[in-house]
């Protein structure tokens, strides 16, 4: 299994505790998992950076869910 296939993986793997809806969307899952993966394999890696990128994810989930919410 090469890197990009166990990103992808992985990352999949996260993604059941939380999924997304992917119903409405014009990309599949995999498609999706795989495009970000690659962006992610081209950037520069540290952990300070690593941390900060995570940092923002989990922050923009937030938000989204709490949008999500207000919207039921």
């Amino acid at each position: 299994m090469d890197q990009i296939d166990l990103l992808v993986e992985l990352a999949m793997e996260v993604d059941v505790a939380d999924p997304i809806d992917w119903g409405e969307l014009n990309i599949s899952e995999e498609e999706a998992f795989r495009l970000m993966a690659l962006h992610v394999l081209e950037m520069k890696h540290d952990d300070l950076t690593n941390k900060a990128v995570i940092v923002k994810l989990m922050v923009e989930n937030f938000v989204l869910n709490l949008k999500l919410l207000g919207k039921r």
